[in-house]
């Protein structure tokens, strides 16, 4: 997509200040399709595809979990590892409100509120990774490095294969 005709997302706003080489790749959102029908409908390998979900702590403090599509969460392996009770997946208003984006269109990047990002280290395996814009059917790729880069997040080993 020429860059003149990249959506301007708070995502894409601060992948810009912070000086990333990314691409940007439409396609036709699926109600309830997830990455299974963005990664086919942009001809992308799922397992590249990174997931942003947003959790609560037993204490309702929200944080991000970043996690190769094709993985599960494992809820207690995540409590364990922030040294929380327990974690779970914010409901879809609650994970909007902290987020500032619709759920389909989260993004780690231009959040609403800060909140501590936890990514799953084997996303780190993968040279090149896409991840969502910051809005339903939107995904931008680029290097896992830069990720890392910018988010400096939190490596945790919490997956569980898809």
């Amino acid at each position: 997509m020429p860059a003149d005709r990249i959506p301007a997302t708070a995502a894409i706003r601060v992948l810009r200040e912070q000086g990333v080489v990314f691409s940007a790749h439409e396609y036709a959102y699926v109600e309830q399709g997830g990455t299974a029908a963005s990664s086919a409908a942009l001809g992308l390998d799922e397992h590249a595809v990174v997931k942003t979900l947003i959790f609560e702590t037993d204490t309702r403090d929200p944080l991000i979990v970043l996690m190769q599509a094709t993985a599960r969460s494992r809820a207690k392996g995540l409590a364990r590892a922030i040294g929380a009770r327990s974690v779970r997946p914010c409901n879809p208003q609650v994970a909007e409100k902290h987020s500032g984006y619709q759920v389909g269109g989260t993004s780690p990047f231009g959040t609403r509120r800060s909140m501590p990002v936890y990514l799953e280290r084997s996303v780190l395996e993968l040279e090149r990774i896409w991840i969502n814009g910051g809005r339903r059917g939107l995904l931008v790729g680029l290097a896992s490095s830069e990720l890392q880069r910018v988010l400096s997040p939190t490596l945790v080993d919490v997956g569980l294969p898809g």
